[in-house]
């Protein structure tokens, strides 16, 4: 095995490194995750994911936790309704999936991060997350290379995998090729204890998700699995906006105010969201990288998830194909097919960066369908119903 004796770290404890650290263990590898929060409990965690069969949940399989994630996954959770500017409902499958459940035909199952990250650490050896290990630089040494970390520590691996996220500082010893603006911008809401906090909205919400149309914007929001939360203010604006405008995204008077303004003709009803949410909000301008991006391999190094390939959220495909990487990336490795590490590196990420810019693509469609002219009639043909 191309692995066999080689020390491999992964930088970044999320589901597609923590995925690729079990993976690799359950092939009889030496891995070690590099994780920058101080310990399991230090993450506030978002919205719930849904775990496609093909990419999250054929992983999950393949690490045999898929028994583990049924018995914690919410079930309903990914039941939605689709309503106008003010609040109506023009679309819901509420009473599908609850005849689903009854009839205990396949449901769409749904996890919280939180519950899914747990699983993932808890089905690691011991002692193979290092905490509080926030990643600076690394140098070459021997065949491998040097890490250095923001505690003072350093580490060698013989090969290190990217997990880092969208903002990856390994990325760069990679290549340069940057991602670019969507022209798309999300604000992020968190509302604690909803029921009470936002009683109206969570209503409507019923625990499942909400997608609101009009005048070419969006509010997408959720339950989180433990009463909270999570929503997203998105429009289309200019790449600076949200650092430019003077908002102090802490004050929620101020916010909703701005609300008003930019979200004119819209309901009352969403009101609620910055009169009892937690501050501050978080502006999102959304990245994605070049469809067509392409890189020298390198022999004892690569990258997986939002590192490789940060997308647009608008297919959902985020945390499933980090998953689906890191099943990938194991198999190369392992197969045996290859004669050098950088022969299945390569391999890997041909497919991999084919994969990414198919749902890439995809996701950027429908960015634009969400944010145009006429979305909400739109959206209703997607889910079936003009």
């Amino acid at each position: 095995m191309l692995i066999q004796n080689k020390q491999i770290a992964i930088i970044g404890g999320g589901p597609g490194g923590l995925t690729l650290a079990k993976l690799l263990q359950l092939k009889g590898s030496n891995v070690k995750v590099y994780e920058r929060d101080v310990d399991k409990d230090a993450r506030v965690q978002g919205s719930p994911l849904d775990m496609h069969e093909e990419s999250g949940s054929a992983a999950l399989r393949k690490a045999n936790l898929f028994d583990e994630f049924t018995k914690n996954a919410l079930i309903g959770a990914d039941k939605k309704i689709v309503v106008n500017k003010n609040a109506e409902i023009c679309f819901s499958d509420h009473e599908a999936q609850s005849a689903e459940a009854q009839n205990n035909t396949p449901i769409r199952l749904e996890i919280s991060r939180g519950v899914l990250r747990k699983i993932l650490l808890e089905s690691l050896q011991p002692e193979t997350v290092v905490w509080n290990s926030h990643y600076v630089s690394m140098e070459k040494q021997n065949e491998g290379w040097l890490m250095h970390f923001k505690n003072g520590s350093s580490a060698y691996a013989d090969i290190v995998v990217a997990a880092d996220g969208a903002n990856s500082r390994i990325r760069p010893y990679i290549t340069n090729t940057r991602a670019f603006y969507s022209g798309i911008t999300m604000v992020e809401i968190n509302v604690y204890d909803a029921e009470k906090a936002t009683p109206h909205i969570y209503a409507l919400l019923n625990g499942g998700k909400v997608m609101a149309f009009g005048n070419s914007k969006c509010i997408l929001g959720g339950q989180k699995g433990n009463g909270d939360l999570g929503f997203y203010l998105s429009f289309k604006a200019d790449e600076n906006r949200v650092a430019t405008n003077g908002l102090d995204y802490s004050d929620k008077a101020q916010l909703l105010t701005w609300f008003k303004k930019e979200y004119a003709e819209w309901s009352s009803t969403w009101y609620e969201l910055f009169e009892n949410s937690a501050a501050p909000f978080i502006p999102r301008p959304i990245y994605c990288m070049p469809l067509d991006q392409t890189w020298e391999t390198l022999p004892n190094l690569t990258m997986l998830g939002d590192a490789a390939h940060v997308m647009p959220p608008f297919a959902g495909e985020g945390a499933n194909t980090a998953m689906l990487d890191a099943l990938e990336l194991s198999e190369y490795l392992t197969s045996g097919r290859y004669n050098t590490l950088q022969e299945a590196i390569s391999a890997y990420e041909i497919n991999m960066r084919k994969r990414a810019a198919m749902a890439a693509q995809a996701s950027l469609a429908n960015g634009e369908r969400m944010h145009s002219a006429g979305a909400l009639e739109k959206m209703l043909a997607v889910f079936g119903r003009k």
